[in-house]
C-alpha cells in the first residue's frame, strides 16, 4: 500500500498536465470553429475566393485536398474558381444551387469558369468557354461520383485543355490527391482481372464519343453553312446598287456592315471545333440581316427598320416586324417573333415558312425540334434579344439556356431535360435560375448542374 502511494502522487502532475493539454485543445477547437466550419454566405465564399481560387468549407460532406488543387488550377493557364461548401449554404438562395453559383460569381466579379458544390449538388459556368467545363463536369462526375479530388482533378485538366483547344484527359489529373490513387487502382485491377478490357473499351467509347460529336459538328455546320450563303445572295443582289456614284451613303454604310458581318460569319464558321463555336456565327448572321434590311428600306426610301429579334420561324427571313400568337403542335400558345410574310400567314390559319433541319432519324423538322446540338446556332440568333420563355417547352427550350458564352434567356419554368434541384440532374436541365453572372459583363455564363452522389 504504501508503495502505491509515491506512484500516484508521482503520476498525479502528468494528468493534470494531460488534462490542461486538453481542455486548452477544446477551448481552441471551439474558438476555431465558428471561423473554420462555416462558409456563412455567398459573400464570404467570394471573399474568400479572391484570396485563393479553391475554397473547401470545412464542413463541406464531400473533401477536396485544397493545397493539391490550388496549384492545379494555377498551372490550368486559364482562371478557374472552385467551392466546395455544406448544403445548408442553399438557404441562401431558397435551394437553388444554380442562384448560389451566380450569387457568388458576382459577388467575386471576376471573369473565368466556376464550379461550386453544395452538399450533393453542383453548379458550373464560364463567360470564357461556354459550355464545354458543363459538358467536362458532367462526365467526371460520372466516372468518379463522390470522390470530389479525381472529379475536381479531372475538371481542372479538362478545362485547362479547352482553354488551350485541346482534346482534354478524361480521367483525374495526378492533382487529386486521393483521386490518384484511387484511379491508379482501379486501372492495375483492370489489367489484372480483365486483361486491360475496361481501359480498351473506356477508349472505344471515348472514341465514339468523339465520332459522334464530329458526326454532329458536320451536320449543324451544313446547316450553318446554309444561312451563310442565303446571307451572301442578298449581298450579291445589292452590289450593284451599292456601288452607284449615286448610291446613298447611309445605305453604303449599312451595306458594307452588312459585307463585315458576313466575313465574321464566315470565319466562325472555319473556326468551328464544336458545336457550341457556331453561336458567334449566327449572331454575326444575324446582325448583317439587320444591316441588310436597313439598306433595302434606304435604296427604296424607307425609315430604317427597328432592331427586332430575327424571325423566330426562320432568321434568313430577316428581322421580325411584330410579336405573333403562336403554338406548336400540342404545345401551348406564346407570343413569337415573325416576319411580315409569316405574321399575315398565321393570321390566315396557315403554318409559318419554318427552318427545316435534319431531325432525328434523318428526318426533317424545324429547327425548334432539332436536337439539342443545334442550340448554340439557333441560340447566336437570338442572344442578345431578352424573349422570356420563347423557347420554353420546345426542344430547344433547356438546351438554349446553358450558357453557352451567350446570353439566351428562358423561363425557369421552362423544359427540363432531367429534372432536379432547379438545374436538372448533372449534365442537363434548365439553367433559368441563375441568369447572367457579373450583370451579364463577362458575355454570358449562366449557371447549371445537377446532383452527384445518392
Amino acid at each position: 500500500m504504501r508503495t502505491s502511494r509515491p506512484a500516484d502522487a508521482s503520476r498525479a502532475p502528468a494528468r493534470r498536465l494531460i488534462g490542461a493539454v486538453l481542455a486548452a485543445l477544446v477551448l481552441a477547437a471551439l474558438t476555431a470553429a465558428p471561423a473554420m466550419a462555416q462558409a456563412a454566405t455567398a459573400a464570404e465564399v467570394a471573399a474568400a475566393l479572391a484570396e485563393s481560387p479553391v475554397y473547401v468549407a470545412d464542413d463541406a460532406p464531400y473533401k477536396a485536398d485544397q493545397a493539391a488543387l490550388v496549384q492545379q488550377v494555377q498551372d490550368a493557364g486559364t482562371p478557374i474558381y472552385i467551392a466546395v461548401l455544406p448544403e445548408s449554404i442553399l438557404q441562401e438562395t431558397n435551394g437553388n444551387t444554380n442562384a448560389l453559383g451566380n450569387k457568388i460569381a458576382t459577388e467575386l466579379n471576376r471573369s473565368g469558369t466556376y464550379l461550386v458544390t453544395a452538399g450533393r449538388h453542383y453548379t458550373v459556368a464560364s463567360d470564357t468557354l461556354g459550355g464545354r467545363p458543363r459538358e467536362l463536369a458532367a462526365e467526371a462526375f460520372r466516372e468518379h461520383g463522390t470522390d470530389l479530388n479525381a472529379v475536381l482533378s479531372q475538371w481542372v485538366d479538362g478545362v485547362a485543355a479547352a482553354a488551350k483547344g485541346e482534346p482534354a484527359a478524361q480521367s483525374g489529373g495526378d492533382g487529386g490527391g486521393g483521386g490518384v490513387g484511387i484511379g491508379t487502382i482501379a486501372v492495375l485491377i483492370a489489367l489484372v482481372v480483365g486483361g486491360g478490357a475496361l481501359i480498351f473499351s473506356s477508349r472505344r467509347r471515348r472514341r465514339e464519343r468523339e465520332a459522334e460529336r464530329q458526326r454532329q459538328l458536320e451536320e449543324v455546320k451544313s446547316v450553318a453553312n446554309e444561312d451563310l450563303v442565303a446571307l451572301s445572295d442578298d449581298i450579291r443582289a445589292l452590289d450593284l446598287d451599292t456601288s452607284m456614284p449615286d448610291a446613298d451613303p447611309e445605305a453604303v454604310r449599312h451595306y458594307t456592315e452588312a459585307v463585315n458581318q458576313y466575313q465574321k460569319a464566315a470565319e466562325a464558321l472555319d473556326r468551328a471545333r464544336r458545336t457550341e463555336d457556331l453561336a458567334p456565327m449566327s449572331t454575326a448572321l444575324e446582325a448583317g440581316r439587320y444591316e441588310m434590311a436597313a439598306t433595302k428600306a434606304i435604296l427604296e426610301g424607307r425609315p430604317v427598320p427597328e432592331r427586332r429579334p430575327p424571325c423566330f420561324f426562320d432568321p434568313r427571313h430577316g428581322p421580325s416586324v411584330e410579336d405573333v400568337e403562336w403554338a406548336p403542335p400540342g404545345g401551348a400558345p406564346r407570343t413569337v417573333p415573325a416576319c411580315a410574310a409569316d405574321a399575315q400567314r398565321i393570321r390566315e390559319g396557315l403554318e409559318p415558312e419554318s427552318r427545316q433541319v435534319a431531325g432525328v432519324g434523318g428526318r426533317m423538322t424545324p429547327y425548334w425540334n432539332a436536337p439539342g446540338y443545334y442550340g448554340p446556332w439557333a441560340g447566336g440568333y437570338f442572344g442578345g434579344f431578352p424573349l422570356g420563355g420563347l423557347f420554353t417547352g420546345l426542344a430547344l427550350g433547356s438546351f438554349l439556356g446553358g450558357g453557352w458564352g451567350y446570353p439566351v434567356y428562358v423561363d425557369s419554368g421552362g423544359a427540363d431535360a432531367g429534372g432536379g434541384d432547379g438545374g436538372g440532374d448533372f449534365g442537363g436541365g434548365d439553367w433559368g435560375g441563375g441568369g447572367d453572372w457579373g450583370g451579364g459583363d463577362f458575355g454570358g455564363g449562366d449557371f447549371g448542374g445537377g446532383d452527384f452522389g445518392g
